[in-house]
């Protein structure tokens, strides 16, 4: 039967989470309070690299109802943090829960105080005396080392890879055109609403652990937890409650989080809780984006290019973040830096590098701001050597839907090819001639001049189990898990493995059950984030939820709905393939009248068995997995016009504008929502952002004083654009979380070059910066 098209897909509905969220209701971990609670404090190495000669917490140790915990007492001790890969290259290396022996970079947790409150946690910790040996720093990844961090990597290179293909010399020795380049890009972090925070509690009685953590990765975070801690999985139970904000740096498990797990098990019964601040978030939470590129990039007269060779170094920091490895960051840049362009001979080595600084790790995009800043750069450049403008030269290159499925060079399959229309909408839509016309006229006026820069990218998102684009861990990120239940009242509940730091997910998700079984929006209940309930989701990361998630929650609620059609047909006699189910109606075909309901058929389910037909058991739920096996490539494309100060350096946004392929738009507010706020993000790494250390490896940027990030008054009006091209699977998908940060490094370095003809090789793109250029 045809349904009613009037569903909650592709519809702005009140969002479920906001009752609670925006009348000061959420629920963080920040917030949770349990009886007996005490909190725990970390004593951070102030040293970047040194030896630990003597560690002394006597004194700490006398204060009443005070605990104090070292990296030398046994249980922790025995429980290092490995990231495993099986990558041939990957050097495996060891990260303390509490530094011994020596420390690697400034801010690593030493030793860990527990007492009543923080404020005397904090108190306890100045009582604690280290003596430390000062070692040799490195802290800038493609400066020859002084001191090895870890014995088993003495040049410090924990990770290399060489993607190749083609013939690159050969390619590059007939160009007619070779453009070479060193870029570098700055380091900066995630800076949540909500810090890192957790509370532990182990129960004595059952040997069963709670952590409440504000963690993207719970069912993660409980396998690696139980399997460091040797206890069995179904005694940990690990709940995300509301997060405030992740953007990959709380996809990783911290040895904070270990250690925290740890004392619990010490204190039996006693919940112990720990709330990062920022400053210990700018020290030592995982970084990201400290990447060089060395580029050489040959075309043909028409602007054809022809072929890439490039050199990547990441600072990968102290330590193989777990679990992801030190490869998250290389990886992801050599497999994803020639974009959606269209090239045969490829060449690229990528290498992760420790140094003493902050482990690096998954950060909203994942290499990709530096990698389509790279590429992007390069095409301007030949652009202007070769005489066309950078508009033509993209049009010349870009991927069409008639090569899909296009073999990338790193032999990534990409399925979407719609650039050059993403691209063509973004520069009507920033008025690319009336725009022309505008900077000629200041220019023969003499005026600060405007320049408009371009960037098109392809986003991986939803990668299933075939479409692995990062280090070869001991696991595959492909598939969700998923369970619909129709309630004995008529009411959908849904266990999803997703978890959500402010996407809309519980939101999304109820949209897709919703349509999928036929009941109202209203009707449908999502809970997230508690590893007792459903039964599996790896998270968020990868711009994977809508795709994987939500393709989970599509099949289960599928399978539902055909059980509660053949339950129909045998209770109200009529053939099954007459049968819908419309807001919790069931309706026969060419009748006016619905025959029954729902909450009806639930009830004969759940209560009234003996009216069950044969061969139909009771309940109405379903549980399905989802794979997409290979993922979906989100096209896009963002112009930006800037206005820049010659005597300041000074750069103004005047209008910027972004264009993406989502595929099936499941809510259109939360993927504006999603783009506008990457974009933001974006920007504030493009023109602020910067984690800066000295040479003793000290942060130098400790605060959000000298951290500089963008507010509401340097963020632009966003013009966002949208193509829907449905992407091959359940819902037609594609993940549309990251894509806005990758644009906005390229776009605004390409206006700034545009504007004064002069190009800024480093992010970020200070006023400083743009006038060191113009000298």
């Amino acid at each position: 039967m045809e349904e009613n098209p009037a569903g909650a897909v592709g519809k702005v509905v009140r969002r479920k989470e906001d009752a609670r969220l925006i009348t000061g209701r959420g629920r963080y971990v920040s917030d949770l309070q349990l009886p007996r609670m005490r909190h725990v404090a970390f004593l951070r190495s102030p040293f970047g690299h040194a030896r630990i000669t003597r560690v002394d917490a006597s004194a700490a140790r006398e204060l009443p109802r005070v605990h104090v915990f070292t990296g030398d007492q046994p249980e922790f001790a025995a429980v290092p943090l490995r990231a495993l890969s099986a990558l041939p290259s990957y050097v495996e290396t060891e990260q303390p829960l509490l530094a011994r022996e020596k420390v690697r970079f400034a801010g690593e947790p030493v030793a860990a105080v527990v007492a009543d409150d923080r404020y005397r946690a904090e108190d306890a910790l100045e009582l604690i005396d280290v003596d430390y040996e000062p070692l040799p720093v490195n802290i800038t990844a493609w400066l020859p080392p002084t001191e090895p961090l870890h014995a088993d990597a003495p040049d410090n290179v924990l990770l290399e890879r060489t993607f190749d293909t083609g013939e690159v010399p050969d390619a590059l020795a007939g160009a007619d055109l070779v453009v070479e380049r060193e870029l570098i890009t700055n380091r900066h972090a995630g800076n949540p609403m909500e810090c890192r925070a957790g509370v532990a509690l182990w129960d004595p009685a059952d040997d069963r652990l709670t952590l409440w953590s504000g963690t993207q990765v719970p069912h993660i975070a409980r396998n690696m937890i139980a399997d460091l801690l040797g206890i069995p999985e179904g005694n940990v139970r690990v709940i995300a409650p509301d997060v405030g904000g992740g953007f990959g740096v709380k996809a990783v498990v911290y040895p904070e989080d270990v250690a925290l797990c740890l004392i619990a098990r010490q204190l039996r019964g006693v919940p112990v809780k720990w709330v990062e601040d920022r400053a210990e978030h700018l020290l030592a939470a995982t970084h990201a984006r400290d990447h060089r590129y060395v580029v050489k990039a040959g075309f043909r007269s028409d602007g054809e290019l022809v072929a890439l060779d490039a050199d990547v170094t990441c600072n990968v920091g102290a330590y193989s973040v777990y679990p992801w490895t030190a490869g998250i960051e290389p990886l992801m840049a050599g497999g994803l830096l020639s974009g959606p362009y269209r090239l045969q001979h490829y060449r690229c080595t990528v290498r992760g590098v420790a140094t003493n600084t902050a482990p690096s790790g998954p950060y909203r995009g994942v290499a990709r701001p530096a990698s389509v800043f790279a590429m992007e750069s390069v095409l301007d450049a030949a652009a202007a050597e070769l005489g066309m403008s950078a508009l033509d030269i993209r049009r010349r290159n870009l991927i069409t839907p008639e090569e899909i499925p296009y073999r990338m060079p790193s032999r990534l399959v990409d399925d979407s090819g719609w650039y050059g229309e993403c691209l063509e909408k973004a520069v009507e839509s920033i008025g690319y001639e009336d725009f022309r016309a505008e900077q000629a006229r200041r220019r023969s006026a003499g005026e600060n001049p405007i320049g408009l820069g371009l960037a098109c990218y392809n986003e991986l998102t939803g990668l299933g189990r075939a479409a692995a684009a990062g280090p070869r861990m001991p696991f595959r990120t492909g598939h969700d898990a998923c369970t619909v239940r129709v309630n004995p009242d008529g009411r959908v509940t849904v266990l999803s493995g997703v978890t959500s730091q402010g996407q809309g997910l519980e939101t999304t998700v109820a949209q897709i059950v919703a349509d999928a079984v036929g009941v109202s929006y209203a009707d449908v209940d999502v809970r997230i984030g508690d590893t007792n309930e459903s039964l599996w989701g790896f998270g968020a990361f990868s711009s994977r939820q809508a795709v994987i998630g939500g393709g989970a929650a599509h099949r289960s609620a599928v399978t539902v709905r055909e059980k509660i059609l053949r339950l129909a047909a045998e209770l109200y006699e009529a053939n099954v393939d007459d049968l819908g189910l419309v807001n919790g109606d069931v309706r026969v075909a060419g009748e006016a009248k619905p025959v029954g309901t729902l909450a009806e058929l639930a009830r004969v389910a759940y209560l009234e068995s003996n009216r069950l037909p044969q061969g139909i058991e009771p309940g109405l739920e379903a549980t399905q997995f989802y794979d997409p096996i290979r993922g979906a490539f989100a096209a896009g494309a963002q112009a930006a016009v800037v206005e820049v100060d010659r005597a300041t350096g000074e750069l103004k946004i005047l209008k910027y504008v972004c264009v993406e392929d989502a595929g099936t738009v499941i809510n259109p507010q939360v993927v504006e929502g999603q783009i506008a706020g990457s974009i933001a993000q974006g920007i504030g790494g493009a023109l602020y952002e910067h984690l800066i250390y000295d040479e003793g490896g000290n942060l130098s940027t400790g605060t959000l004083m000298d951290y500089l990030m963008p507010t509401s008054a340097e963020v632009p009006e966003l013009v966002i654009g949208h193509l829907s091209h449905p992407a091959d699977n359940p819902l037609g998908v594609r993940g549309v979380g990251e894509g806005g940060t990758l644009g906005p490094n390229a776009v605004l370095a390409g206006a700034v070059t545009d504007a004064l003809g002069v190009q800024v090789p480093h992010l970020p793109l200070t006023p400083g910066a743009i006038w060191e250029a113009l000298r």
